[in-house]
């Protein structure tokens, strides 16, 4: 069952405005051609119960592309992951397999932490 009034990242929870509605942000935003993207690659295993993930930080555009782009580098690398609050998760350490996807598909600017 849906919640009628679903927070948002700013913060908002409730409004006593009947015809209230939270503004998405990322739907409006264009997505930049992959040789202008500025994507980290970076190592974690904080509050993952031990476990190292990878993850790609800086796609600027919308949340549709963020998911094509986190489903192929899954594809990619074998492994499972999501797509959660503006970062791509690919489970294990699949640092040089993303990089190499990414050189692979135009992604220049794309670097390692």
């Amino acid at each position: 069952m849906s919640k009628k009034n679903k927070p948002d990242s700013r913060g908002f929870v409730y409004s006593t405005d009947p015809g209230f509605q939270f503004e998405s942000e990322s739907e409006n935003q264009e997505t930049l051609p992959p040789a202008k993207q500025l994507l980290k690659i970076k190592t974690d295993a904080k509050h993952r119960a031990g476990k190292l993930v990878t993850l790609v930080l800086g796609f600027s555009g919308n949340d549709e592309d963020r998911e094509t782009l986190g489903k192929a580098l899954k594809s990619y690398c074998g492994t499972g992951g999501s797509v959660k609050d503006g970062e791509i998760i690919i489970q294990g350490d699949q640092r040089d397999k993303v990089m190499q996807w990414m050189v692979k598909n135009g992604y220049a600017k794309a670097r390692k932490i």
